[in-house]
């Protein structure tokens, strides 16, 4: 069985040395050194090039190396009778609510202020604020909403979630559908977005849901960037409607070097690492779908073509 590793931003020799470590017998060939294109059952990929899957008429398996698939759809050529398969990683959940525990913190305990403070040589007392008096909302309660959400309480934050369908977590209010959306984000101090990107999410961060926020309300962006309306938040903060962002994920990656979020004074960058698949952790859940595709057996988690997730 031939496997084609391909992805733009991950390093794929150690991608490709762990799954040989757990699959020695695995012919793994790695884009553009792809061979015969009718010899690739398997094609593990991250952001492919349209067109790329087409080209292996014998395909029978797609796998994402992490959670997000969208990049993967993003190609109108996709073959979508072939199975499409992600990941589900524990360190991955792990780091991503590191990302967003230190964010909200930073914005709860104004370290913006206190740093520019420093920079200014300014002893100036800030007065603190109870974190039960902050609404952390989270949009997205998958696995890692669901792994974020009971830590910010253990912390004392009010936590609320939206999601498509009802999610229920101990201490946290819970939201969904459509018509709860609305009543959600004017509760949030802190909105945090972990969403999947689909077509109903996509620009779900627009200048009609920001203006929906308290006044001097905080974006924490870890979903992905299409989440996110860039001229929408950019009004949202110069109106001094947000107190400010962070973000992980943006429309166009690498971001532009003349992209004004680089420079604004509320933004906060971070080069989509908020949370990253280690190949030695993940590497077994590939080889396994693989097996499963060798005996026959049922492909563990799916990606549903129709809902994007």
């Amino acid at each position: 069985m031939a496997l084609l590793i391909y992805s733009p931003s991950h390093a794929v020799a150690d991608w490709a040395k762990a799954i040989q470590a757990l699959a020695p017998d695995l012919d793994i060939r790695i884009d553009p050194e792809a061979g015969n294109p009718a010899d690739i059952d398997v094609a593990l990929v991250w952001k492919p090039p349209p067109g790329l899957l087409q080209r292996f008429f014998n395909l029978k398996l797609i796998h994402s190396f992490g959670a997000g698939v969208d990049g993967i759809l993003a190609d109108p050529n996709i073959p979508k009778h072939v199975p499409l398969a992600r990941v589900v990683d524990g360190g991955l959940t792990v780091s991503m609510a590191e990302y967003v525990l230190l964010h909200v913190l930073r914005f709860h305990r104004q370290l913006d202020v206190l740093q520019q403070n420093q920079r200014d040589r300014t002893w100036r007392w800030l007065p603190p604020v109870d974190a039960s008096e902050r609404v952390v909302g989270i949009m997205g309660m998958g696995a890692l909403g669901s792994h974020v959400a009971p830590k910010l309480v253990n912390l004392g934050f009010q936590v609320a979630s939206w999601s498509r369908s009802l999610k229920a977590v101990e201490g946290v209010t819970s939201f969904h559908g459509d018509e709860h959306l609305d009543g959600f984000l004017r509760i949030c101090n802190i909105l945090v977005c972990l969403l999947p990107l689909t077509p109903q999410t996509r620009g779900i961060i627009n200048r009609r849901t920001l203006s929906l926020l308290p006044r001097g309300a905080y974006l924490i962006n870890a979903g992905r960037g299409a989440h996110v309306v860039d001229d929408d938040l950019l009004h949202a903060l110069d109106s001094d409607w947000l107190a400010g962002a962070t973000l992980d994920v943006f429309n166009e990656e690498p971001l532009p070097p003349d992209h004004p979020f680089w420079t604004h004074p509320k933004v906060t960058v971070t080069p989509h690492n908020a949370a990253d698949s280690i190949p030695a952790h993940v590497a077994p859940q590939i080889v396994d779908n693989i097996r499963r595709l060798q005996n026959g057996q049922p492909i563990l988690r799916l990606v549903d073509y129709a809902r994007g997730y």
